[in-house]
């Protein structure tokens, strides 16, 4: 699967680079919900959990929907107007896609006039696991009064965590949209896009960057202007948004992983070969020559030569020149990093 934006006809200008607030505050909250795979601010997190009032706990809990598998769209720009101004019909629509967990196959324009609709909003959340069906029959139950209670609820946000960690975070951001703004200035959309995500590629015929994404969309800017916006406490998550009627939003971490999941998974399928696993052992000792290797390994130089240019171009073994001879060995700390490396570009 993957997102597909398609540059044929599209100049810099139809993508801009903001710093969002809301956006942020959503990307702390999935971190404060799930800090278990975000282990930079796993610390900050307890910390904050142990020390919050009870009503930002139950908070947290009872909307977690809103920003943990798809966050809610309230949080981004180009809504048109502010989170106290939506009608309680598009508030409803908006939080009805968030509480199913998808946008493409649902409909639900009009889930607070519609009994087949809203029945499709309460079937598809009660496989959810909760607070999915709680949230989903609190909206169709009052829609105000929920919306009313979420805005209570970040506000509290504001005092309890929020207003410091954006003053220590949003210089951080303006510094990313400023170098995401003169790549696109200076180099074009295409580099631009392609900085954002180690998963990603430029295509031609028509000229398109593909990222690799677990949903399928295809986004137009030329149709539709595509809003950027960085992210500190997002990673290692790059999201995709693309509801319909609203600007396309890619929700990028400030440092983008080295490591995509083509190279994470590669790496991990060459040390699955026992005749690598073997000369991995050795070279992880001490630096070897070819010919030495192919002694120890019952195995000709040739087929050593490309057993090692495969784990090499996979940046798994690092050569030493020592006069004429040729030294390989295994670079431990890429290796120590497959693990860390797979779990954040699955998460990427």
């Amino acid at each position: 699967m993957s997102v597909v934006i398609v540059l044929e006809g599209t100049a810099p200008d139809r993508f801009t680079v903001v710093v969002s607030p809301h956006a942020e505050l959503a990307a702390s909250l999935h971190v404060l919900t799930e800090y278990g795979h975000h282990t930079e601010h796993a610390a900050w997190a307890r910390e904050v959990a142990a020390s919050a009032p009870s009503g930002f706990r139950t908070g947290l809990r009872r909307f977690a929907p809103l920003w943990t598998a798809l966050r809610w769209r309230g949080f981004y720009p180009g809504l048109g107007e502010p989170l106290a101004g939506l009608s309680p019909d598009r508030f409803a629509e908006l939080t009805a896609y968030t509480c199913a967990s998808g946008y493409r196959a649902f409909d639900f324009s009009r889930v607070l006039h519609d009994p087949a609709q809203a029945h499709v909003l309460r079937q598809t959340a009660s496989v959810l696991p909760e607070p999915h069906p709680a949230l989903a029959e609190d909206l169709l139950r009052d829609p105000e009064r929920l919306r009313d209670d979420l805005l209570a609820f970040l506000d509290l946000c504001r005092g309890v965590v929020f207003d410091q960690l954006w003053a220590e975070t949003m210089p951080a951001l303006s510094r990313a949209a400023h170098r995401v703004r003169q790549r696109l200035a200076d180099e074009g959309p295409a580099a631009a896009l392609l900085s954002l995500s180690p998963s990603s590629a430029r295509l031609d015929n028509p000229a398109r960057v593909v990222l690799d994404k677990v949903h399928h969309a295809v986004i137009s800017p030329a149709r539709s202007p595509v809003l950027l916006l960085p992210t500190r406490y997002g990673a290692p998550h790059l999201l995709v948004k693309d509801e319909p009627g609203l600007p396309p939003v890619v929700h990028f971490p400030v440092h983008a992983p080295e490591t995509g999941v083509t190279l994470a998974r590669s790496r991990m399928l060459a040390l699955t070969d026992p005749r690598r696993v073997r000369l991995c052992r050795l070279i992880a000792r001490q630096s070897m020559t070819t010919a030495d290797l192919a002694e120890r390994l019952s195995m000709t130089r040739p087929q050593v030569s490309r057993h090692l240019r495969a784990l090499r171009d996979l940046g798994l073994v690092r050569v030493e020149r020592n006069g004429r001879y040729v030294h390989y060995g295994l670079d431990l700390t890429a290796v120590e990093r497959i693990g860390r490396d797979v779990a954040t570009a699955l998460q990427y």
